[in-house]
């Protein structure tokens, strides 16, 4: 089993190699309440509440370890996508109708078909109740999920890493919905499906997580950030992208760039003139 030292270190040379403006944040999702470290900032405990894109942003902006249960979350809806309650679909389609998120009842009746018999109806047989996050050079938990937030440039990198060697998996399947985003595609899929996902900042992380204009976010399983971390700037050789980023700016640039190209242009000529 990996060590916590071990996931601290990765998350701190991870920080530096990318020159991340925020830490990484590691997520754990717990059963027991007595799972939650001592250290742990609980809000209902503090006497408010918070979402979990916000201890997320608390946790990589601010340091510290947070725990949420769904009496900490105001953000119900979230609550409900991690299983934490047992909500019938009939439930759940009258609060989102209630929200006006789409634009009539049939619409979100067949949302709820995807999203509720799909995905909440299995995971409220899983058994979470809370998730725990920190900041991932100084995590008190061994992760499930490591989430990483940055802008296009630092999440190329990232996406260059994991489809290195076109590993089915570490292969990136996502979809969008512009809700849910960092806590369930950022943290929570990653944990079930055992599948990275790119996360767009979506409305929760907008109205209430102080997410900026420019920032994404790639949620994946824990243990992926040692094989990111090997594979990091590796693409393309000496030719592929490095820091500070490097961007071809002359004009009379040809095919003999790099040999790639070189090869390329001799197939098109070649083809060319057999037409």
């Amino acid at each position: 089993m990996t060590s916590i030292e071990e996931y601290r270190k990765a998350g701190q040379e991870l920080y530096d190699k990318l020159h991340l403006a925020t830490y990484p944040v590691a997520i754990k999702y717990i059963k027991d309440l007595k799972e939650i470290p001592d250290k742990a900032i609980r809000p209902i405990l503090k006497g408010h509440k918070m979402s979990i894109c916000q201890a997320f942003t608390q946790a990589r902006r601010f340091g510290g370890t947070y725990a949420i249960t769904s009496a900490d979350n105001f953000c119900t809806p979230s609550s409900v996508g991690h299983g934490w309650v047992d909500i019938s679909e009939e439930e759940f389609i009258e609060s989102q109708i209630r929200q006006g998120w789409s634009k009539d009842p049939q619409a979100e009746r067949r949302r709820a078909s995807e999203q509720y018999a799909k995905n909440f109806k299995n995971v409220i047989a899983l058994g979470y109740r809370g998730v725990v996050c920190s900041p991932l050079p100084e995590t008190l938990i061994v992760p499930d999920t490591v989430l990483t937030y940055g802008d296009g440039r630092q999440l190329t990198y990232l996406i260059h890493a994991l489809t290195y060697e076109h590993k089915s998996k570490y292969s990136i399947r996502s979809s969008f919905e512009g809700f849910g985003e960092s806590c369930a595609k950022g943290g929570f899929m990653p944990f079930i499906t055992r599948k990275p996902q790119i996360v767009i900042p979506g409305a929760g992380d907008r109205s209430f997580a102080g997410i900026q204009d420019h920032e994404l976010a790639i949620g994946m399983p824990a243990k992926y950030v040692f094989y990111v971390l090997e594979n990091m700037f590796k693409v393309g050789g000496g030719q592929g992208l490095k820091l500070p980023l490097r961007q071809i700016l002359p004009l009379n640039l040809d095919e003999n760039l790099t040999p790639g190209f070189k090869y390329m242009r001799e197939v098109i000529d070649k083809k060319l003139k057999q037409e």
